[in-house]
């Protein structure tokens, strides 16, 4: 993790602990907070600059995916700052805008994720699938296609996996990170 990857903007570093993977590969720039056990992978671009970023514990953001946010203006003095939850999943080239995550989900591969979307807890949200801003994604739900529509219940096993993919990333990023102690 070197400090040419994760930078300030104006006076605000990135926050996270040690426990925190970020690949030397990635780019985490401004006012982004990572909870503890997190990992942010390869290529990834975070910009926490025009809005706040914040990404909960346990929580990974795959290979290539794109994380922005929304400035503030005298017409919207909150803009859409990027929320993210606990056990969250974001697949590889994701699209994360301006929205909000909840917990315990899983964002498929090249998904995109618009302005003041948000995404309640347990929900799967299929590859390639594009959740319209403002849109809000029921709990316990698997939501696919372009735009989104809610296609079914997820079922036990399906909610079991939600925590079971973060936890694997966990371990992964815990391999990660005793590989980098040992150089």
């Amino acid at each position: 993790m070197s400090s040419n990857n994760v930078r300030s903007y104006k006076n605000k570093y990135p926050k996270y602990s040690s426990s925190v993977y970020i690949d030397a590969s990635s780019v985490v720039v401004g006012d982004i907070h990572i909870g503890a056990d997190s990992s942010i992978w390869p290529l990834v671009a975070a910009r926490g600059d025009v809005n706040v970023i914040r990404i909960g514990e346990r929580t990974n953001v795959q290979d290539g995916s794109v994380l922005h946010v929304t400035r503030t203006s005298p017409t919207d003095p909150e803009g859409y700052p990027l929320l993210i939850g606990d056990d969250v999943t974001i697949g590889h080239k994701v699209m994360l805008h301006g929205c909000e995550l909840k917990n315990r989900i899983l964002i498929g591969m090249g998904a995109i994720v618009m302005d003041g979307a948000v995404v309640e807890d347990d929900v799967m949200v299929g590859a390639g699938s594009l959740v319209p801003p403002g849109k809000t994604l029921k709990s316990g739900y698997l939501y696919v296609g372009s735009p989104v529509k809610q296609a079914r219940e997820l079922n036990q096993g399906e909610l079991e996996f939600l925590r079971k993919s973060a936890d694997n990333y966990v371990y992964l990023k815990n391999e990660y990170l005793a590989e980098i102690q040992q150089d």
